[in-house]
């Protein structure tokens, strides 16, 4: 009922039509049979050739309009929902994904929304097989009312225990997708702790022994329990047909007095329903899987929904950078609350001005807040308490998208983007001041687009020059020729990418922990000093003291809570 509803608010009246079409389809067919019927009992019957020739050109007619119809709406809700989940996870914060986890994003991505696109395919052929077995059930009625009351029965019975077999797969169902969570975690787990594990092979067999191979199996019995209902419950139903037609041709005529022409058209009827019931019980499976990953996408689209942020302004409602001229934080606390009692971590007072043409160390320990606070800074947290301003304006859920406009970070965990997208050089709806009537879907072989992405290439190039990558890494039609590199060189790409985002606030944490001696020295002594002089506010997580006399000021965070916060002239004393 779920995807029926999904079909429908996609275009309910191309859902209408659909329908329509495929009833009109098994409507025709089922009067096929009783032409067939008919035939074999008076075969000199007048008109029967033209009504078959007829009938038929209109099942071959409208059971391909159904099915189009039925194709393109399933296919297209299929993609908006892909859409819209990516929408959501993008507009959700940051903690609150977090919290979810990689593997759970993933698996209803991939896994959940694939079951849906399988489920949603077998949509059309089942509405055609459906239409077929209505069109047939109402014409066994019209040929005879109690014979038709024994048959009906029979299939209510059939369905009825078939129902019960169904809600044990069903349960069966969850249980495996629940398992699929904690497998996706243990695969991201031996991929990512490859290395670990190849050097020490007890943790490696305790690993696969202990954690993937339990959820492994654990997936497998479920599924395995779930496959083998759907069998019993084919077998069923295939054997239920057969008792059926035994029953009409061996019991009921002792019972009470049948036309043979009735008994005629009753068998060859449910010798007919046999494939499209048939084909019904084989995607039962498909449907109870797919209903069991809608629930999956509607509860994480919700949970994501509940606490979603902002996201609807346009790149052409965004407002213009302005210049920028001070970003200040007044009393900001923030908590973070872990699985456990013990996680909980808090941060504040946090109060805080800086400038442009500022170079601000951040310090301190492990665990005293210095990311935490790096990320509320750039407005991918939001602080529980106090207020923050910039240029003078407090920000707000309303002007957030634009705040975090004025940032370009490399956090630790960075990801690094093969393409250059949503560069002004490139993209004309990525930058504020690019021309508002520049086609989006201009020919990207024409010579304004060449153009562009010439100019880009030229840029990237410059400071692949500059950052020393020019022999291992070339940008071509804005994409990098490669990110297998090592993570050192990763983060110089990353601030490549920076670079050309050219925003007013740098944001870099601990930037320089990869870097061989020389390039740090480049990083703190030239790169740093370059920005400052452009007007940036640079705001660098670090724990090399050696270059802390090359900072403006250096901010010490202990527990959560600001130690000092020192500048130029009382480093240098």
């Amino acid at each position: 009922m779920k995807l029926v509803l999904l079909l429908l608010r996609e275009s309910w009246w191309q859902a209408v039509f659909a329908i329509f079409s495929g009833l009109v389809s098994g409507a025709c067919s089922a009067r096929l049979i009783g032409l067939i019927n008919d035939a074999v009992s008076n075969p000199q019957q007048p008109g029967l050739a033209t009504q078959f020739i007829g009938f038929t050109l209109v099942v071959l007619l409208t059971a391909p309009i159904a099915q189009y119809l039925l194709i393109t709406l399933s296919q297209g809700a299929v993609y908006r929902l892909r859409l819209r989940l990516s929408r959501r996870i993008l507009a959700a914060p940051l903690h609150q994904l977090e919290a979810l986890g990689i593997n759970r994003l993933l698996a209803t991505l991939t896994d959940d929304v694939a079951n849906l696109s399988n489920a949603v395919f077998a949509i059309p052929f089942l509405c055609i097989d459906l239409a077929i077995i209505v069109g047939c059930l109402v014409y066994l009625g019209i040929l005879s009312g109690p014979v038709f009351a024994f048959t009906l029965a029979m299939i209510g019975f059939g369905v009825g225990t078939t129902q019960f077999l169904l809600n044990q797969a069903r349960h069966d169902m969850r249980r495996a997708r629940n398992e699929q969570d904690n497998l996706l975690q243990h695969f991201q787990a031996i991929t990512e702790g490859i290395k670990e594990l190849k050097l020490n092979a007890r943790r490696r067999q305790a690993y696969l022994d202990r954690q993937l191979a339990v959820s492994a199996d654990a997936s497998r019995r479920y599924t395995t329990a779930a496959l083998t209902v759907f069998a019993v419950a084919s077998t069923w139903g295939s054997f239920l047909f057969f008792l059926i037609v035994g029953g009409l041709i061996l019991v009921l005529p002792r019972l009470m007095a049948i036309e043979p022409l009735v008994l005629s058209g009753f068998v060859l009827t449910m010798t007919y329903l046999m494939v499209p019931f048939k084909n019904l019980m084989e995607r039962l499976p498909v449907l109870i899987k797919s209903g069991v990953s809608l629930r999956k996408i509607e509860d994480l689209g919700l949970s994501l929904q509940s606490q979603a942020e902002d996201l609807s302004t346009s790149l052409d409602q965004l407002p213009s950078l302005a210049p920028f001229r001070q970003l200040e934080f007044q009393d900001i606390f923030h908590t973070y609350s872990g699985e456990l009692p013990e996680d909980r971590f808090s941060l504040g007072p946090i109060n805080l001005t800086f400038e442009p043409g500022e170079v601000v160390f951040i310090v301190g320990g492990n665990g005293s807040g210095k990311s935490t606070l790096a990320k509320i800074i750039a407005g991918l947290y939001i602080a529980d308490t106090g207020r923050v301003f910039l240029n003078g304006e407090a920000i707000d859920s309303a002007n957030l998208e634009g705040y975090r406009q004025h940032f370009t970070t490399v956090f630790s965990d960075f990801y690094l983007f093969k393409q250059l997208l949503g560069y002004g050089h490139a993209d004309p709806h990525a930058d504020p001041h690019a021309d508002p009537h520049a086609d989006p879907h201009a020919d990207p072989h024409s010579n304004s687009h060449s153009n562009s992405h010439s100019n880009l290439d030229q840029k990237a190039q410059c400071y692949l020059e500059e950052l020393g990558l020019a022999h291992k890494v070339r940008i071509e039609k804005g994409e990098l020729s490669t990110t297998s590199l090592s993570q050192g060189q990763r983060k110089r790409l990353a601030l490549l990418t920076a670079y050309l985002d050219d925003r007013p606030i740098y944001l870099f944490d601990e930037w320089a922990a990869d870097q061989d001696p020389g390039f740090r020295a480049v990083f703190y002594e030239e790169i740093l000093p370059q920005l400052r002089s452009q007007g940036k506010l640079i705001l660098a997580i670090s724990h090399d003291d050696r270059y802390f006399d090359l900072a403006d000021r250096i901010i010490k965070l202990d527990y959560g809570r600001i130690e000092y916060d020192r500048r130029r002239d009382s480093i240098e004393k």
